[in-house]
C-alpha cells in the first residue's frame, strides 16, 4: 500500500474546502478521503503539497486507500464470484431507510440469506439488512420482514425536512408516496383545523403541520405501534404545539363540522369511512380522498363514491392525481374534493 500526504480539513467546513481543493486540481482522486478526530483527511497530489500547506491546512501522512470506482452492484457481484448459482438472481436494487437496507430476494437466494445480508451490509455501509418477504398485510398494513444481518431495526428517514422514525419490521413506510407527502407540505392551510384520519407515523401529518400554516392537526391512528412512533415524530419535528395525536378508531372521533380539511390516506376500504369524514368536515371544507381503482374507471368510481355519500351536487372534484401504480391496471389515486352544503351531508 502506498503512502500519501493528506490535508486535515475541519469536518464542519469540509464541504466548502474539499470542493475548493478539487476544483484547483490539488486532490489525488485515486485515493479515498478519510475521517479522523473531527477532520476529513484529503489526499493531496505530490506536486501540490507545498501549495496546500501554504493555504493553512495541517498536513499529515498515511496509507492511501484506493478508491473503488465500481458500482455497488459490481462490488456485490465480485463478492459472490465463488457462488455461480447466484449469478443473475441477486438483488440489484434495494431500498435504503437511513442505515437500514431492505431487499426483495428471489426464493433461490434463501439458503444464502445470512451471507447475502452480511455482504450487502459491508458493501453498502448498512447496520442492518432485511428482506421484504410478503409486502404488507392486514388492517394495520404490517410489513413482513426477515432480518438477514444486524439487530437494530429502528431507523430515521429524512425527507423534505421531516424526520420519520420507525421500525422497519413493525411499520410500513410507503416510499412511493414521496410526491404526495411533498404536495401536503405545499398546501395552503393557513389557520385551518385539519384531521388526518389515518395518520400512521405521520406520513402526511408531519409535512402539512410543519409547512402549510395549519392552526391545529388532529392525527388519528389505530395501530398502537404506529401511534408510538407518531408521538415520537411529532416531538422530534418540534410540532407538539400544532399536532394532537389520537389513539383509536377514527370513527370514534367526537365532534361535528369542525374540520376545514380531512386527509383520508388509506386505500381499498376508504369508502367505508366516508360517513365519519362527512360528519367532521365543515361545509366548504376539502377532503383528500385516497383509494385504488382500475385505471380505466377511476373517475367514474370516485364520482360514484361521492354521489352515494353526498348526493349529486353535494361536492366538487377539484383535482385527481395518480399517486403510484398499485398492481397491473390498478393505481393509487388521490382526489381533492370540496364538500358543498347540502341537506344530505349536513344531516350526517
Amino acid at each position: 500500500m502506498r503512502r500519501v500526504i493528506f490535508a486535515k480539513v475541519p469536518a464542519d467546513a469540509a464541504g466548502q474546502h474539499i470542493r475548493t481543493l478539487m476544483d484547483a486540481g490539488y486532490v489525488d482522486r485515486h485515493a479515498k478521503i478519510g475521517k479522523v478526530d473531527g477532520f476529513r483527511t484529503v489526499p493531496i497530489l505530490p506536486e501540490h503539497i507545498d501549495t496546500v500547506g501554504a493555504m493553512g491546512f495541517e498536513m499529515g501522512e498515511g496509507d492511501a486507500h484506493t478508491l473503488d470506482r465500481r458500482s455497488p452492484q459490481e462490488r456485490i457481484a465480485a463478492r459472490f464470484a465463488d457462488h455461480p448459482d447466484l449469478v443473475g438472481i441477486l438483488p440489484d436494487r434495494w431500498e435504503s431507510v437511513g442505515d437500514i437496507i431492505i431487499l426483495r430476494l428471489d426464493p433461490r437466494c434463501l439458503p444464502y440469506s445470512e451471507l447475502i445480508g452480511r455482504v450487502y451490509a459491508e458493501v453498502l455501509g448498512a447496520k442492518t439488512v432485511c428482506a421484504d418477504t410478503k409486502g404488507v398485510s392486514g388492517e394495520f398494513r404490517r410489513p413482513s420482514m426477515r432480518v438477514l444481518y444486524g439487530t437494530d431495526t429502528e431507523s430515521v428517514r429524512l425527507e423534505n425536512g421531516i424526520r420519520y422514525g420507525f421500525d422497519v419490521t413493525k411499520v410500513m413506510f410507503a416510499s412511493g408516496n414521496t410526491d404526495e407527502r411533498m404536495r401536503m407540505r405545499m398546501q395552503d392551510c393557513s389557520g385551518e383545523t385539519v384531521v388526518d384520519m389515518f395518520a400512521g407515523i405521520g406520513y402526511f401529518t408531519l409535512p402539512l403541520a410543519k409547512y402549510s400554516g395549519a392552526r391545529r392537526v388532529f392525527a388519528c391512528e389505530k395501530n398502537p405501534e404506529s401511534y408510538a412512533f407518531l408521538v415520537r415524530n411529532i416531538r422530534d419535528n418540534g410540532l407538539t404545539d400544532t399536532v394532537i395525536p389520537v389513539l383509536g378508531d377514527n370513527r370514534h372521533l367526537r365532534g361535528r363540522a369542525f374540520a376545514d380539511r380531512v386527509l383520508m390516506g388509506y386505500v381499498q376500504t376508504t369508502s367505508e369511512f366516508m360517513d365519519t369524514a362527512l360528519r367532521i368536515i365543515r361545509p366548504g371544507g376539502v377532503i383528500h380522498y385516497h383509494d385504488t381503482f382500475y385505471v380505466s374507471e377511476y373517475m367514474d368510481r370516485i364520482r360514484s363514491i361521492f354521489d352515494d355519500a353526498c348526493g349529486e351536487g353535494g361536492y366538487e372534484i377539484l383535482s385527481v392525481r395518480e399517486v403510484k401504480s398499485f398492481a397491473p391496471s390498478v393505481s393509487h389515486y388521490v382526489a381533492d374534493v370540496r364538500i358543498r352544503p347540502s341537506h344530505r351531508n349536513s344531516m350526517l
